[in-house]
């Protein structure tokens, strides 16, 4: 009985696509999911749930499961979706500080732009401000009685505040946009985190199945090892 058990064994202990008979590289065809058991099925032409495959045909044919799910999603695999694939295949880390890559891209003009309109939408100018057209007011008004460089009602300073209304304007606008650059970046950096993460607890998965069908295989051998020796027991009784 033990003897036609282990010949049927040792018969079906290759890989179905490669024929790879390494034991510990082999786990159940019937273990894989029914949707990437199907896609073998149709691109290999024949699958067996009672056979064997090997972890490297098994982890392909989950790669390309992967990218028909993006294509079905999609109609097409985007350039963010390579690289999520291509890192989740060469263990690569995907989270990083976007905005390291970003501040070094930037040119003196754009830095000197950053910094204007943060000084400019700070409390330090508004302060700064509000004490430069006191004095502007006070030296006009009241200090120089005589010949005041800028009388009442003060053109020059509307000129002065209107230039710098006309040049502030842009410069704010020119920090807007790098800031909404910087935070595409992010989201960007977010989205392909997420997917790689989505990617791997989908292997997690996998490979929790693979560790409870190994756990079940040698459950089964234990089981008939002690089958044979009940069965040894009784005859030398």
């Amino acid at each position: 009985m033990s003897g036609t058990g282990e010949e049927p064994e040792q018969h079906e202990a290759a890989c179905q696509i490669c024929g790879k008979t390494e034991k510990s590289a082999l786990r159940r065809a019937m273990t894989v999911r029914p949707a990437i058991s199907r896609m073998i099925e149709q691109q290999w032409g024949g699958w067996d749930e009672n056979g064997w495959i090997c972890l490297d045909d098994l982890h392909d044919y989950q790669h390309r499961y992967v990218q028909k799910l993006l294509e079905e999603e999609r109609g097409e695999i985007s350039s963010l979706d390579k690289e999520v694939l291509q890192a989740l295949e060469e263990q690569e880390l995907l989270s990083r500080n976007p905005d390291i890559d970003f501040e070094a891209g930037l040119s003196t003009g754009q830095r000197l732009a950053d910094r204007i309109a943060t000084f400019g939408g700070s409390w330090t100018f508004i302060i700064a401000f509000g004490i430069f057209i006191l004095l502007w007011m006070g030296l006009n008004t009241w200090l120089i009685t005589t010949r005041p460089f800028d009388p009442f009602p003060y053109i020059l300073l509307n000129l002065v505040l209107s230039s710098l209304a006309a040049l502030q304007a842009p410069v704010i606008m020119m920090s807007q946009n790098r800031q909404e650059a910087r935070d595409r970046a992010r989201a960007i950096n977010d989205y392909q985190v997420n997917l790689k993460a989505e990617l791997e607890i989908r292997q997690l998965h996998q490979k929790i199945d693979h560790l409870l069908s190994r756990q079940w295989e040698r459950l089964m051998e234990i089981q008939e090892i002690q089958i044979e020796l009940i069965n040894e027991i009784k005859k030398e009784r």
